[in-house]
């Protein structure tokens, strides 16, 4: 896959975004359950109306190869007053056809860009045994602060949820 011709977007409540955003949101939650706090079950079963409204309730950034979404990531402000200065990153999913080509990582710098003047600090939770996305958070400045026991469940199996962040700040005054 050339990675030249990749546009990174945010995705819109219109057509065909939300079909686009449907489409590649199934897919990670059937090809990767672990790693999603939702079912595909669960998404399978809501209607279009649901993916619009989601779609128009945080940022979600689409990254295009040959007008083909090949990738998605979110981006989320915590609500209330005392967590207003923290974001979250949420959602990533690369399409195995794109990975380990550097998609990830432009996704993954869009939204720090989209994140840096709007909050201090931008926070991830990612499976303890995704090595690869944890290797790429630590190479974009994000940092392990925690682990999060038993955070997920699928299939009778626990998953470790590896907590990350990265200071907006402290990047900002180096």
């Amino acid at each position: 896959m050339r990675t030249a011709h990749i546009e990174i977007r945010r995705l819109t409540q219109a057509d065909p975004d939300v079909l686009l955003y449907r489409d590649i949101r199934l897919e990670a939650l059937k090809a990767n359950p672990e790693a999603f706090g939702s079912t595909f079950e669960i998404e399978d079963a809501q209607p279009l109306n649901w993916f619009s409204a989601r779609l128009g309730s945080s940022e979600l950034l689409g990254a295009f190869c040959d007008a083909k979404l090949v990738a998605i990531a979110g981006f989320a402000i915590q609500q209330g007053q005392k967590e207003a200065h923290k974001g979250m990153l949420w959602g990533m999913y690369v399409r195995p056809a794109a990975r380990r080509t550097g998609i990830g990582r432009r996704l993954v710098e869009a939204i720090v860009d989209l994140a840096r003047h709007r909050v201090e600090l931008i926070q991830l939770a990612v499976v303890r045994d995704n090595e690869q996305a944890r290797r790429l958070y630590a190479s974009l400045g994000f940092r392990e602060y925690g682990v999060e026991k038993k955070a997920l469940k699928q299939d009778g199996r626990y998953y470790d949820e590896v907590l990350m962040a990265k200071d907006l700040l402290l990047e900002n005054s180096s």
